[in-house]
């Protein structure tokens, strides 16, 4: 049941992104059981990606919705337009690693500006194995952020 419900969804999201652009390239590469990995490539990725990402957040959020009304099993939606997800994640992981250098040498704790909880669990992701510095979210709701401390 759980595979009928992942092929439903894909044909889903296929036939959203082609009425936004017929010439659009949807592939869903392998992914975990519960998980549905989308990989758009469209020629202007702006009006997908939005201001910071937040179109490409929403969207992948509406999907998760829809996913939930059609089966109570849960099943994840991981969307990316144009490699935007990736790139910004590979950013924020230099940054995480070059301001933990900066902690660990001067032991001055640094704070992020507020992030999404998917931007802070790449910061939190990123450090994990380190052993010279500590990571926290601190801040409630629009302001939460990543703390980075020496251990």
């Amino acid at each position: 049941m759980k595979n009928m419900h992942k092929e439903e969804m894909k044909k889903i999201i296929f036939e959203f992104f082609r009425l936004i652009d017929p010439d659009i390239r949807v592939d869903f590469p392998a992914s975990e059981e519960n998980t549905i990995n989308v990989c758009v490539k469209i020629k202007d990725p702006e009006s997908l990606i939005g201001e910071k990402g937040r179109t490409l957040v929403e969207t992948e959020r509406l999907f998760k919705i829809i996913a939930r009304k059609k089966s109570k099993d849960p099943l994840f939606v991981n969307l990316d337009i144009n490699d935007y997800k990736k790139r910004k994640g590979d950013q924020l992981k230099e940054l995480a690693n070059s301001t933990a250098d900066e902690v660990s040498l001067t032991g001055i704790g640094k704070k992020f500006p507020p992030m999404s909880a998917y931007e802070r669990r790449i910061i939190h992701m990123a450090l994990a194995e380190r052993e010279d510095v500590l990571t926290e979210s601190v801040d409630e709701g629009s302001q939460r952020r990543v703390v980075i401390k020496k251990s």
